[in-house]
């Protein structure tokens, strides 16, 4: 079982579009300099189809961002809405923010927290504004921490 703690929650929800966006800005430069060396070289036809190959990746990606955009959306609200949670849990249970550890990036009911090596199972009210905690034993003891 794999738990995250608050400060990998914090870092590292945006690195998918990161990457998506640096492929992105590549095809561009790729696709603006193939483009002045088919207008430099207008005999020399590779560099037009360079460009088309280019200019279709981009496409491609630009696609592929926007398929991202629409799944990730409400992904995103409910990783957003996770570091909050996170943080009122050490603060009810009186311990540090990093002794919190959840087996989910998204809230939803019925996730695992643990508190100081003592599993919980979340049970979120419908409009989750809040939550109760209920004693959860595990089935593998075997943990993977992501931090």
């Amino acid at each position: 079982m794999t738990f995250y703690t608050i400060s990998y929650l914090e870092n590292h929800q945006q690195i998918n579009q990161l990457i998506n966006n640096i492929v992105m800005i590549v095809f561009l430069i790729l696709l603006a300099f193939m483009f002045i060396k088919y207008f430099r070289h207008r005999l020399v036809t590779r560099y037009r189809d360079f460009g088309i190959i280019f200019f279709l990746l981009l496409l491609l990606f630009a696609g592929f961002q926007i398929t991202d955009m629409e799944k990730n959306s409400t992904k995103q609200v409910q990783s957003s809405q996770m570091v909050p949670f996170i943080k009122a849990v050490a603060v009810d249970h009186h311990v540090k923010q990093s002794q919190v550890v959840v087996n989910s990036t998204t809230l939803t009911d019925g996730i695992i927290v643990r508190i100081k090596d003592e599993d919980y199972r979340v049970n979120l009210s419908e409009n989750g504004d809040n939550y109760t905690l209920t004693r959860a034993h595990v089935v593998n003891h075997k943990v993977n921490l992501e931090k």
